[in-house]
């Protein structure tokens, strides 16, 4: 069975949506993707990046797994074998999940930059802990949206897409496309 639907931003609200789905939706495979600001300036704007690990700068993981300082993303490569298959171009890296909106300063940005990581979003890490502990498969890439990595933060807003989101309606496609694949 398929159900596509929307989650709420942040790890609390975007795992609490999928532990209530989990009662309704019988399922062991999500997958979830959405725009994420890109610490790299190298990274277009709106190419598909695939998370290898995330970085847990938020509270919702540590009620499922237990304390370290990364959660290996397990189905990355899978996500990223999809994307090859299908000539899809993306890039792969550690993400820093943060629960701190504008929390993204300087000194947390040039850490985990030369940590290696390429994005920073709010729930991957939490995401990935409650599906492991839950037995759960997560299959997720997202959209390289607003860049961090600029003498000033750069929206890098495209013709046509709504003001104020870093969506590329694209990307629903992918996921649907993934949803097969994995399936």
């Amino acid at each position: 069975m398929q159900a596509n639907y929307k989650t709420y931003v942040g790890a609390p609200a975007c795992v609490g949506t999928i532990e209530d789905a989990l009662s309704v939706i019988k399922t062991n495979k999500y997958i979830v993707f959405g725009g994420a600001g890109c610490l790299d300036k190298e990274i277009a704007h709106g190419k598909v990046m695939v998370p290898t690990e995330a970085y847990r700068d938020e509270g919702t993981s540590y009620h499922y797994a237990p304390a370290s300082d990364y959660i290996t993303i397990k189905n990355a490569d899978i996500v990223a074998k999809f994307m090859e298959i299908n000539k899809i171009p993306y890039v792969k890296g550690k993400t820093w999940t943060t629960d701190a909106f504008y929390r993204e300063t300087i000194n947390n940005f040039k850490k985990h930059k030369e940590d290696g990581c390429i994005s920073v979003e709010m729930e991957c890490a939490a995401l990935q802990a409650m599906c492991s502990f839950r037995g759960l498969g997560l299959y997720t890439f997202f959209s390289s949206g607003d860049l961090l990595d600029a003498p000033e933060w750069d929206e890098r807003h495209k013709d046509g897409e709504k003001k104020g989101t870093q969506h590329d309606t694209g990307h629903f496609s992918i996921a649907l496309e993934l949803a097969d694949y994995i399936s």
